[in-house]
């Protein structure tokens, strides 16, 4: 009863804190992305000063993914290799609930592979400006549905993409259609449009801003060093990493089972008609996903306890992880004292790797990176 109580009294908060955490939510989503994590901090904390000096109650500390992620969503995100950390979530949060196309500033290219293994199901196809036949690419995508990356995007977007930056999308003879140049193409809605930049500091000029979805990637200490500790385990504990994916992946499948009951559940009671406890369907569909979801649960919550035991293995990494993140971001830095000086992540942890393989292997890794 006491728990009970206090799950009443923790819905009743969040329903009250329903109006403030929107506001944020919609202020973050439309004006923060191309902004770094301090910054969105900052400006979040302004906002909900505002907000309670207004008397709109908000929660005491802002979350994007607690008010708008779907645990199932964010989990299959991170299984296509979207760095695990607040920031990148939030940005992929922001990127899922714009209405604008995405337009990602990603030196170190980790969005553009994101966005690959995301829409590898459905065909990607990636171009770049340059090449002659993009445009013809990009047309048949509208057309059939395909999701299209246009990377390594430079300052200036070609003019005949404007109608597809503004959804100028029209009706002719009752089919929905976009002017591509002087071509009418037909749009089909499950098209996804993807634009992403390696410039580190892009100046795009203010017309193409407001048409698009500016969304910040620059790798982030954080994100680094969990995505390093991964190729660390990797290389001393094979077996370990195999281990932490297929927990990720169980975990993920465990709750999308879960959520495809509730979903099943919630729909049935919303049709039922009359006396649910007479509906001889309802109650078997009931009674099965009672059973489903207690097994689930099991298996949920020894999925948590091997979690656990993997965590603090890898941990025992945590602090080589760190030394590498910043040393990347040390080597990043080489560029403002001389623009010669570039250097992808890509790059670092193919040298990364190459230190850790090429090392003498009688000495634990911290001695031979130290050695290196």
């Amino acid at each position: 009863r006491i728990r009970w109580t206090q799950d009443v009294e923790n819905l009743q908060i969040q329903y009250d804190n329903i109006t403030g955490d929107i506001l944020l939510s919609s202020g973050v989503v439309a004006y923060l992305g191309v902004f770094n994590a301090a910054y969105r901090s900052e400006a979040v904390q302004h906002w909900s000063e505002q907000l309670t000096a207004k008397g709109i109650t908000c929660a005491e500390t802002f979350s994007l993914s607690e008010c708008l992620g779907e645990p199932v969503v964010i989990r299959d995100w991170i299984i296509a290799k979207l760095p695990n950390d607040s920031f990148s979530i939030d940005n992929a949060i922001m990127l899922q609930k714009s209405k604008r196309w995405p337009l990602m500033i990603d030196p170190q290219k980790q969005a553009n592979k994101w966005i690959r293994n995301k829409e590898a199901p459905r065909g990607i196809k990636v171009v770049k400006q340059s090449q002659q036949n993009f445009v013809r690419t990009i047309e048949n995508a509208i057309q059939f549905g395909t999701p299209i990356l246009l990377e390594n995007l430079p300052e200036v977007i070609d003019p005949i993409l404007e109608p597809l930056l503004q959804r100028a999308i029209i009706s002719l003879g009752g089919v929905k259609t976009i002017m591509i140049g002087d071509n009418a193409v037909p749009y089909e809605d499950s098209f996804q449009f993807y634009m992403t930049t390696t410039m580190p500091n892009p100046h795009f000029p203010p017309e193409t801003c407001v048409k698009v979805n500016l969304l910040n990637f620059v790798a982030t200490v954080e994100g680094l060093e969990d995505q390093l500790m991964g190729v660390t385990v990797s290389q001393e504990r094979p077996d370990l990493e195999k281990q932490s994916e297929e927990l990720v992946m169980q975990d993920a499948n465990n709750k999308r089972q879960l959520k495809e009951i509730e979903d099943t559940i919630l729909k049935l009671l919303a049709e039922a008609e009359g006396d649910i406890l007479e509906d001889e369907e309802l109650i078997n569909v009931l009674q099965e996903s009672n059973v489903t979801s207690k097994q689930i649960g099991k298996a949920v919550e020894k999925a948590k306890r091997v979690k656990k035991k993997v965590d603090d293995a890898r941990r025992a990494y945590t602090s080589i992880a760190s030394r590498v993140a910043n040393l990347f971001f040390c080597i990043s830095a080489l560029s403002q004292i001389d623009p010669m000086y570039q250097y992808s992540l890509e790059w670092y942890i193919g040298l990364y790797l190459l230190a850790i393989n090429k090392a003498e292997k009688g000495n634990n890794l911290s001695e031979r990176l130290h050695e290196l």
